[in-house]
């Protein structure tokens, strides 16, 4: 399919919807949903293909893209890189993993470091991106707690700065749609006030917050938590932690990185039986060795070693984001629960477009909504993936 077509067809395949799966076509006109029509996997496209170019899905899976707002770089590039270049080469990789949408995550750095990551950000998103599209930006950090630094750069570590979120909003309006801090720290209430406010999610991450203090994070606008289990305080019976709040609270959404190494499969299971279902994100938390071989690497200015798909920090051995693609997600996801596709497919999309407000536009296969799609082969390999209809990812062996 040439580059810049934004109407076709795809027929023969297993449409992923809100609410199930349906096999037959749809139809795809100026980056647009025009059609979804359940009738089987036919030979021969629908009368309304007249004139436009014909995909035949060979019987595999259509869904909708894969968003991730939880994710650092790929295939070498870090958006710390705070290039172009780099972008590219983080978004080329990541669409061929099905993703078509994507908030590029900051670390623990310098406020001029973070401060060159949104402006390379709010540049590249001023012309068309020629890959996965980049809603914005998450900063994760500098906000964070020193008991729980994870893979971030302790030396950048300070309390949350109000002012600069009032800087940085006046400079890139709506650049920023989500940050993670610490919710225990000195002025974190009232810097997620302003945020919820503004329209932006707080997240709490990296946080060695009791039960009370996420509570009351939550009654300030809290409505996140990233990488659910990972570098925060754990679940007690008598002090619920920060998990604990997280785990009970239907105002938090939760993320989760399904891939075997950060969270067991028991303890997606825990999650998945205590939280509403539209309340859990897919995310990836990818560095740049994802798409990699072995080797090192660096996160935040810290070196990484990743060897058979994990990734550690050299000093101290924590793991250091991780390797995993949301295709991965997706895929682990059937195989270690008893999720059908449609419901993990909302943890993939549905679930982060509302998290994100772009549900109006994206997140699910309905007609009026932007051609955001993955189509994989019935074993879920990556076939092609479309941006509001134009192909960014095609796979040639195919």
């Amino acid at each position: 399919m040439a580059e810049g077509t934004t109407s076709w067809i795809i027929h023969n395949v297993n449409i992923v919807l809100e609410d199930g799966v349906a096999a037959g076509s749809v139809v795809v006109q100026n980056g647009k949903i025009v059609e979804v029509a359940a009738d089987g996997n036919k030979d021969t496209a629908p009368v309304s293909a007249d004139g436009l170019q014909i995909i035949d899905g060979g019987g595999g899976w259509l869904l909708p893209g894969f968003i991730d707002v939880h994710v650092h770089g790929g295939f070498g590039a870090d958006f710390m890189d705070a290039s172009s270049d780099s972008f590219d080469t983080i978004t080329k990789f990541h669409a061929s993993q099905g993703t078509t949408g994507m908030l590029a995550t900051t670390m623990t750095a310098s406020k001029e470091a973070i401060e060159a990551v949104l402006r390379a950000v709010d540049h590249y998103r001023s012309s068309e991106m020629p890959y996965t599209a980049l809603y914005g930006v998450h900063l994760e950090g500098p906000f964070i707690s020193e008991k729980w630094p994870g893979a971030q750069n302790p030396d950048h570590i300070i309390d949350p700065q109000l002012e600069w979120m009032k800087q940085w909003q006046a400079k890139w309006p709506s650049l920023i749609k989500q940050l993670t801090l610490a919710p225990e720290k000195m002025g974190a209430l009232e810097t997620i006030a302003w945020l919820a406010e503004q329209g932006i999610n707080t997240a709490c991450g990296h946080t060695d917050a009791l039960y009370a203090e996420i509570i009351a994070a939550a009654d300030a606008g809290l409505s996140q938590a990233v990488h659910t289990y990972n570098a925060m305080r754990g679940l007690h019976h008598r002090e619920p932690g920060a998990l604990g709040a997280v785990l009970t609270d239907s105002r938090i959404a939760a993320e989760l990185i399904a891939d075997g190494i950060h969270v067991h499969p028991g303890a997606i299971r825990l999650l998945l039986a205590a939280k509403p279902a539209d309340k859990i994100i897919l995310i990836t938390d990818a560095m740049s060795a994802a798409g990699m071989p072995d080797g090192e690497y660096s996160l935040g200015g810290l070196a990484v070693i990743m060897k058979d798909n994990e990734a550690r920090l050299l000093e101290g051995n924590a793991l250091a984001g991780s390797c995993l693609t949301m295709i991965g997600a997706v895929r682990f996801m059937l195989e270690n629960t008893d999720m059908t596709i449609a419901e993990v497919s909302r943890l993939a999309s549905g679930n982060a477009a509302k998290q994100l407000d772009i549900n109006d536009r994206t997140g699910s296969i309905i007609c009026g909504k932007q051609a955001d799609l993955v189509w994989t082969d019935a074993q879920l390999r990556i076939q092609q993936t479309w941006v509001q209809g134009r192909s960014v990812y095609h796979n040639q062996k195919q």
